[in-house]
């Protein structure tokens, strides 16, 4: 049986990508699914002269284990000032400090939520330049905008975004 890693790229107690990110694990058939919390992965700021001094903090190497771990990966990243939220990205900058092939080559299902008519598309467009580059292979992408209209008691509830959820997801597992 596959098993996938579903997380979402916030911190937030009630984080709209997180329902995203679970109900978009919970359509992949046959497959165990692992869902993170990024606060229960604490990491200091990073910083080189930390690094220098302390190390690679465990938590960054135990996310990344996670990783390693799994046939394949859902995210659903939150947008902070048209960017990665400052959790994600700092757990990004430290598990590249272990492993610069951050994905180790996984399948990813990349998404994002919010509540506004862009639906995270500037967050999914750095995302889709640069995770390739740290060896994932983004296989199909997701947006939904205006998550508080289309989104209700765990799953999409908008036919037409979820179609193309649905669509998103089945690409997502063809490559498991």
């Amino acid at each position: 049986m596959k098993q996938i890693l579903a997380f979402a790229g916030s911190n937030s107690s009630d984080s709209i990508n997180k329902q995203l990110a679970i109900y978009a694990s919970s359509l992949v058939d046959d497959a165990n699914v692992t869902v993170l919390d990024l606060n229960d992965f604490d990491l200091p700021i990073y910083s080189k002269d930390l690094e220098a001094k302390s190390g690679i903090p465990e938590n960054a190497k135990k996310f990344l284990q996670h990783i390693k771990d799994t046939d394949g990966i859902v995210i659903s990243l939150a947008e902070n000032n048209g960017a990665y939220s400052a959790v994600f990205k700092n757990l990004f900058d430290w598990m590249s400090r272990l492993e610069q092939k951050t994905f180790m080559g996984k399948p990813m299902l990349l998404m994002a939520t919010s509540p506004g008519s862009r639906g995270g598309a500037s967050v999914l467009a750095i995302a889709s330049d640069r995770f390739p580059r740290h060896d994932t292979q983004i296989v199909s992408e997701f947006s939904l905008p205006f998550f508080n209209e289309k989104f209700s008691d765990g799953k999409v509830t908008d036919k037409e975004f979820d179609s193309k959820l649905k669509e998103a997801v089945e690409l997502f597992k063809k490559e498991l």
